[in-house]
């Protein structure tokens, strides 16, 4: 038999090394949704009495024993800020499988959210909770460079985080140009585009689109902003203003999710 590669032996090493790799999910919300997940991978359960009390039928349905805690030793190695409620849940990365697979059009038109280099687990928890609400496909972004799957993503995340696929690929250029194949008009958001969201998105309602937003400051690497078809700006209200990277992907979502399926 033939000896495989060295790169596809490494690619294989790596992909059974990032399956081994756990996550601590903390908060009542966020382990009860983890709980509920037939897709999550649950290996360790800490709860002290009373958030078992709270997680009512959620528990028994999980087929989880799960370890009662004294909540003043609480011995899931958090983060010692970290507002746990009395639970955590130790789990495997959600895999969402292929982008090909879940960007495909079909049905109508397709709405994604692409991320450069955004590192805030607060912002992409939030801006996956706005994927959900407006019926994006996926949230899609680099392996390096962004923000993980954690515990204080998914806290923020409020249990969106068990149902939107956040997609994590190995080159956010070349997943921009999979989706060029697939028809997608990519969408930069810039404050200094010479054109506006609002006088866009109508255009848009019937094209598989992909928004794609950059880091507060950075913004939009070279390369990203070289890839989009398009690129338009928020109006402000007045002459100063603008919205951090969460909040200017739910006005975007908004204003491009009419007429689209999920």
């Amino acid at each position: 038999m033939a000896q495989k590669p060295k790169w596809v032996v490494a690619k294989e090493q790596d992909r059974r090394a990032a399956a081994r790799e756990t996550v601590w999910l903390f908060g009542l919300h966020a382990v009860r949704d983890a709980l509920s997940n037939p897709m999550r991978e649950r290996v360790r359960l800490v709860l002290t009495k009373n958030a078992a009390d709270r997680l009512g039928e959620v528990l028994p349905a999980s087929g989880m024993a799960p370890e009662i805690a004294d909540p003043r030793r609480f011995p899931a190695p958090l983060d010692p800020g970290s507002v746990h409620q009395g639970a955590a849940l130790e789990v495997r990365p959600l895999d969402w499988g292929r982008l090909d697979d879940l960007a495909r059009p079909g049905g109508n038109a397709p709405l994604l959210v692409l991320l450069d280099r955004v590192t805030d687990p607060h912002n992409v928890g939030a801006i996956l909770r706005s994927a959900e609400v407006f019926g994006a496909r996926a949230v899609v972004a680099p392996s390096r460079h962004s923000a993980p799957e954690t515990g204080a993503l998914a806290k923020t995340a409020s249990g969106a985080l068990e149902r939107q696929p956040y997609l994590r690929v190995g080159n956010l250029g070349d997943a921009m140009q999979r989706l060029k194949a697939l028809d997608y008009m990519l969408i930069g958001l810039d404050g200094e585009a010479e054109d506006g969201l609002q006088t866009a998105a109508p255009g848009l309602a019937g094209r598989p689109t992909a928004i794609v937003l950059g880091a507060e400051g950075p913004g939009l690497r070279a390369r990203t902003r070289e890839l989009c078809d398009r690129m338009v700006r928020i109006d402000a209200a007045g002459t100063f203003g603008s919205l951090n990277v969460s909040n200017a992907a739910a006005v975007a979502l908004f204003a491009l999710s009419a007429g689209r399926d999920a």
